[in-house]
């Protein structure tokens, strides 16, 4: 999975990056347009480590989500500079709003976080609207007859022009599965999950008390997001230190998990996301798939060759084996589930994929 962390200028975008990647890239007070940065963070799952101490395999692999970071965006900047910037992140999967709320005399900046989070939505807006105006202006200047599948994609098109016009996000408008197919080479920003990432002083933090905080709340609401409270500039510090000490700090902060765990949890619910399990002689791995995924599909998570040549899947339950206490007992009370490919895939599921190619 990759998110696009993105934000105004100064408002703790690459302070909220190292934290979550655990990567020690620069922080400014000074705006910069700079390159992107990227950072891969390991999704802690503590079914994992229990796999793990279970088959003693050779290699344990926990899931990861990619981070990029990218300048900051800004209504005064040029639309060709923006459009570069908002390249860098064409192809994530979900967007992480970094919102500013912390005080900071040094650092200048948008402080007021409604109008963060309005100017965000606005260029994203702007943005997917000026893509589905160009397509169509080609479609009209076109010198040929349009072709069936060309007239489809116009009036799909429109519609999404409408509802962007009308100032509203894609994310909220019905598309069929086929009109999803068929508009997702566009890349549309405003179709994509986002969490706001409220970035607080510690003074903030600890006492959940911030400026237009109803406010933001109902903003948040209203556009189906979701948000996560984070204390940037001392978590990332706290992330810092070794595994003891980090968790006396966090629990002086309040906090029972690190900034990166909670994001993951609030975005694996967000995004309809689960994980499985595969146990092999020399692995214990995590995967990430879509909640409803079917059992070949989630083979082919796994390498194209299982989905071909799929022939079925062994499923146990992650609760019956730590119940039970290995495979065999599962085994043996007949809890070993063996299903098709059409079988939906349940969160923790553990599963030996059986294929023929």
């Amino acid at each position: 999975m990759k998110i696009g962390i993105v934000g105004m200028p100064l408002v703790g975008k690459t302070t909220m990056f190292n934290l979550l990647t655990g990567q020690n890239k620069e922080v400014s007070a000074f705006p910069s347009k700079g390159t992107k940065n990227i950072g891969v963070a390991t999704v802690y799952d503590h079914r994992v480590d229990f796999l793990s101490s279970l088959f003693i395999p050779k290699k344990t692999t926990y899931a990861t989500i990619e981070f990029i970071d990218i300048a900051g965006i800004s209504p005064e900047l040029p639309s060709k500079e923006k459009a570069e910037i908002f390249n860098l992140i064409q192809g994530v999967d979900a967007l992480l709003f970094a919102i500013r709320l912390f005080e900071d005399p040094a650092v200048a900046g948008e402080k007021d976080p409604v109008v963060q989070v309005e100017n965000l939505r606005y260029e994203l807006l702007l943005r997917d609207l000026e893509v589905v105006e160009n397509r169509l202006g080609r479609l009209k200047r076109s010198k040929k007859e349009l072709t069936h599948d060309e007239l489809i994609e116009e009036e799909i098109l429109k519609k999404c022009n409408q509802y962007l016009s009308d100032d509203k996000f894609l994310s909220n408008f019905e598309f069929t599965e086929d009109e999803i197919k068929r508009i997702s080479n566009f890349s549309f920003y405003t179709l994509k999950p986002i969490i706001i990432a409220l970035n607080l002083s510690e003074e903030q933090f600890r006492s959940n008390v911030f400026p237009r905080k109803e406010e933001l709340n109902q903003l948040i609401k209203d556009n189906n997001m979701v948000s996560i409270d984070i204390c940037g500039k001392m978590e990332m510090e706290i992330s810092q230190l070794e595994p003891e000490e980090r968790q006396v700090f966090l629990e002086d902060l309040g906090l029972k998990e690190s900034g990166i765990e909670r994001l993951c949890r609030i975005g694996y619910e967000h995004l309809g996301l689960i994980t499985f399990f595969t146990v092999v002689k020399d692995e214990v791995r995590a995967w990430t798939i879509k909640n409803g995924t079917h059992a070949v599909k989630a083979a082919g998570k796994v390498h194209s060759d299982i989905e071909r040549g799929f022939i079925r899947a062994e499923i146990a339950r992650y609760q019956d084996l730590v119940t039970l206490g290995s495979m065999h007992a599962i085994k043996e009370k007949g809890l070993l589930k063996i299903e098709g490919k059409d079988a939906i895939i349940e969160d923790g599921d553990i599963i030996n994929f059986r294929f023929n190619v």
